[in-house]
């Protein structure tokens, strides 16, 4: 079975998200800085009349801060009735990725990045690392933001 995803990078890294999750890709826009929010928080926009938290990818998967500029889009996701707003590097491509490839990552002690990851599917010479939106998403303290 073929699943249709967006591909993105963070830090040169290759990442995939379901295309059915994404509500849209928007330019970056300034946030809303917001006291006591985890530090992968990046603030909140407004998404026409509507709050949307907006999570650094980079600083959630447990890497350096993105240092945002008007390059950085915004992939607006939507999980479970929750809608976030994600700062990636670059946006690719949409690609068609065969279930039946997909493969679990290796989980490493300590490697925070592995519980955000559903699975590792080649893609010609690189490898897409598709995001699991339900552990991405899943932390109480972020309810604060929306």
């Amino acid at each position: 079975m073929l699943a249709e995803m967006i591909t993105f990078e963070i830090s040169g890294q290759l990442f995939g998200i379901d295309i059915m999750s994404i509500r849209e890709i928007r330019a970056w826009s300034p946030v809303t800085v917001l006291p006591g929010v985890p530090r992968y928080v990046s603030g909140v926009v407004n998404l026409r009349g509507a709050v949307l938290p907006v999570l650094d990818l980079s600083v959630r998967l447990g890497w350096e801060t993105t240092d945002a500029t008007p390059r950085n889009p915004i992939i607006v996701i939507e999980h479970e009735g929750q809608s976030r707003g994600l700062i990636v590097h670059a946006v690719n491509d949409i690609v068609s990725i065969d279930t039946d490839t997909i493969q679990q990552p290796e989980a490493a002690a300590n490697d925070g990045i592995t519980s955000f990851i559903a699975g590792l599917a080649p893609m010609g010479e690189d490898m897409v690392m598709v995001l699991d939106l339900k552990s991405l998403m899943a932390d109480e303290r972020l309810e604060l933001a929306a």
